[in-house]
């Protein structure tokens, strides 16, 4: 008797194949859907994808632009803060470089991985001796790109010398690093180096917006201006700042962005600023200790905006001079976990020395 096969068995049956068939077309590829894409970190999701849409460092950007044109490209020294466009740079220069091939011709390694002399001698190099063959690429040419090369050790340092001399015919290397006093002379003389400096709150600032209008955000001027100076030039943290005050609340305001961030308000610190400066030592160190609690403010952060404060405030050059180098003593001392009522009473104890020295200066 033949076997009766239901509908339904034939469209499971049709189901697992083209199951099977997509699993086997996207095997080692990342598919992302529209959920995938609204879950995406915004720093990722706005990363620029050609040299183009890097905000800032034109000069820079133009002249790696030119050297990957005329295939020239040298082995490349990246350093400065973070969140300045570093890494963007240069992963945008491997895809104009290789376009869809461009996984298969970078091999990337950050200071997560290992990257010890062993990974110097044995990956880097397996990756930068064999020939590769692009399809559909411009170059032939590999790119072996070292995020955060200044973690590397000393040894994979030297031992790295030899490799980009080794292997220059057929691979360049990018090293990427904040401190570049931390990577040995002998690397920074086989690379072209470029500083990536702060980003202009110009630049941050146009970013941001690009950002806000595709998001579709309610952010007032405040707070839009308030985002740019906490960012610091680091576009990474302004997005960062964006994404986390915009979960936080609908409308994002300059008060929504230092609630967010924990820093306390340009108002706040002009009423410590004018305690310290005319207050008693007793009355000053019971408001600031009351708003400090009330608020939830960090006494670093405290210390570090009234220091900016002290600049904007007319005074001698003396008095300033002596106010600021107590303030960065206690910031430093505040750095290596001292006491934090002790450290507020060093603070009110430096103003009212400036205090004493504003009067004796005015006698």
């Amino acid at each position: 008797m033949a076997e009766v096969v239901s509908l339904m068995d034939i469209d499971e049956d049709d189901i697992h194949q083209k199951q099977n068939d997509s699993q086997k077309l996207n095997k080692g590829k990342t598919v992302v859907t529209a959920s995938d894409t609204k879950a995406i970190p915004w720093v990722e999701k706005y990363r620029p994808q050609s040299l183009a849409d890097v905000a800032a460092h034109r000069d820079i950007v133009d002249t790696i632009d030119r050297l990957t044109s005329e295939n020239r490209l040298p082995h490349l020294l990246l350093y400065g803060p973070p969140g300045t466009g570093k890494t963007s740079t240069i992963l945008a220069v491997a895809r104009k470089l290789y376009g869809a091939q461009y996984h298969n011709m970078i091999l990337e390694l950050n200071a997560s991985d290992d990257r010890g002399i062993d990974v110097v001698r044995q990956q880097i190099q397996d990756f930068a001796s064999t020939q590769s063959f692009s399809f559909g690429a411009k170059s032939s040419v590999k790119l072996i790109l070292l995020d955060e090369a200044d973690a590397m050790t000393k040894d994979a340092q030297f031992a790295l010398r030899r490799v980009i001399e080794k292997y220059t015919k057929n691979t360049r290397f990018a090293l990427i690093c904040n401190h570049v006093n931390k990577i040995i002379p002998a690397l920074q003389s086989r690379c072209t180096r470029f500083r990536f400096a702060p980003l202009d709150p110009i630049h941050v600032t146009e970013r941001v917006k690009h950002v806000i209008e595709a998001e579709g955000l309610d952010v007032t001027d405040g707070g839009l201006v308030a985002l740019v100076r906490l960012s610091n030039g680091d576009m990474r943290k302004a997005l960062n700042i964006l994404q986390s005050t915009h979960m936080a609340s609908q409308k994002i305001t300059e008060e929504a962005v230092y609630l967010c961030t924990g820093n306390p308000l340009p108002k706040d610190i002009e009423q410590i600023s004018y305690w310290l400066l005319n207050e008693s030592f007793a009355e000053s160190f019971t408001r600031v200790s009351e708003t400090k609690t009330r608020k939830g403010l960090a006494l670093i952060d405290i210390v570090r905006e009234v220091t900016m404060f002290v600049f904007k405030i007319k005074m001698p050059s003396d008095v300033r001079v002596q106010l600021v180098n107590d303030l960065a003593d206690i910031e430093y001392r505040l750095s290596f976990g001292c006491n934090d009522k002790l450290q507020l009473g060093s603070l009110i104890a430096t103003f009212t020395q400036a205090r004493s020295a504003l009067v004796a200066a005015a006698k």
